[in-house]
């Protein structure tokens, strides 16, 4: 069985204000399946690490096999705290995007870890070049 690692970060210009998100998935010979990064418009910081979280889980619900070991990384202690479900989630618009996460993770076995920002370097030069792109 497959394992992989969830690298995500997400951030704004403005807080809310431009956003973006970059995601990397790494094997279990840490070589790099997956890697992208998205404007998603007007959001906060929160939002955006949200987004990030989520795509990279929507990504492996189309590649990886069920029951596989995903350990998601992110610098937002914030988004891992709420996912790990130790914090509760009182923003509705991060409610939502909670369980959409926890939708994208289902059939996985996830591991939520803070890290951080410079072990999220990757993630987060990609979200900030998808900033830079979007002036």
């Amino acid at each position: 069985m497959s394992n992989y690692v969830v690298e995500a970060d997400g951030g704004s210009r403005g807080n809310p204000g431009v956003a973006a998100y970059g995601v990397v998935i790494r094997n279990d010979l840490a070589e790099v399946v997956f890697s992208d990064a998205q404007v998603i418009g007007h959001a906060t910081n929160n939002v955006a690490e949200y987004r990030g979280l989520i795509a990279g889980l929507e990504w492996l619900q189309q590649h990886a096999s069920a029951g596989a070991g995903v350990q998601v990384r992110l610098d937002s202690k914030l988004v891992i705290e709420q996912m790990a479900g130790r914090w509760r989630i009182k923003d509705p618009k991060l409610a939502d995007l909670a369980g959409r996460a926890r939708q994208a993770g289902a059939g996985f076995v996830v591991d939520f870890q803070w890290v951080p920002r410079e072990q999220n370097a990757d993630a987060d030069a990609l979200l900030n070049s998808a900033l830079d792109l979007a002036g």
